[in-house]
């Protein structure tokens, strides 16, 4: 269904419920609300083409990685899209006026993409090359890798402004890009799904917590020597560093 025929059916029910009433005497739906919620729809589909124009980027950058150095430096993406729902939850948690101009300039994260990579030095040689592409602009990095979080949680973070060409010209759109290795991947998940296992003891949650921590900088560690390796018998290129953000990013439209 596109934004017209969405408008067209919203109207219809907002129409049907100020002939008829609903049952507590108010109608749930105003009129002016219909085109609120068609004009989210159509902002999702902008972040959405952004989402696959950074993808899209990154696996031409993994074929250029594979013919120069038969390597491939990313295993796998994983992109999400944040519903409606979850994006209002947001922006009620942050006291945010509900509106698609409030999302632009305070959201960031409504298209993300996770880049899971081989090595530590495919994540930062990624990132960089990304990063230098002419039309990309760098708004905001984070590198958990360098200073993980305090519960163990390592990944670099960047969020990219990508122009999405619309007849109406070219929206620079901002997508959140998360990269890691396959080990770093694995354990974050595993981290993630006892965060939200709320129903083991608290002292038992203690100590899972505490093992997935001892995990992390075991794993930190056998990542650092089989990196090592790694570099001995590929020439592919060495990352040690994280983006920079841009010095004159385009405004967000």
């Amino acid at each position: 269904m596109n934004t017209n025929e969405l408008r067209a059916r919203l109207s219809a029910i907002v129409d049907e419920l100020g002939e008829i009433g609903s049952p507590d005497g108010t109608a749930s739906f105003a009129a002016s609300e219909v085109d609120t919620v068609t004009e989210f729809i159509d902002q999702l589909q902008v972040y959405e083409g952004a989402m696959y124009e950074i993808s899209t980027k990154l696996e031409i950058l993994d074929s250029e990685f594979q013919v120069h150095f038969s390597h491939d430096p990313i295993h796998h993406m994983e992109r999400r899209l944040k519903s409606i729902d979850s994006i209002i939850e947001k922006m009620r948690r942050k006291n945010l006026p509900l509106t698609v101009q409030s999302m632009r300039d305070n959201l960031f994260d409504v298209a993300g993409i996770r880049v899971i990579c081989n090595y530590r030095d495919d994540v930062y040689s990624v990132a960089n090359y990304l990063s230098a592409q002419s039309d990309i602009q760098v708004l905001r990095v984070k590198d958990y890798i360098l200073n993980p979080k305090q519960n163990g949680y390592r990944s670099l973070h960047v969020i990219y402004a990508v122009p999405v060409f619309l007849s109406s010209g070219a929206h620079y759109t901002p997508v959140e890009v998360q990269f890691r290795t396959i080990a770093m991947d694995y354990w974050a998940s595993l981290e993630h799904a006892l965060r939200y296992k709320t129903d083991l003891p608290d002292a038992k949650l203690n100590e899972h917590s505490q093992t997935l921590l001892d995990c992390a900088r075991s794993l930190q560690n056998v990542e650092t020597q089989m990196q090592s390796i790694h570099r001995d018998i590929n020439g592919a290129p060495q990352g040690t560093q994280a983006p920079e953000t841009s010095l004159h990013p385009q405004r967000i439209s």
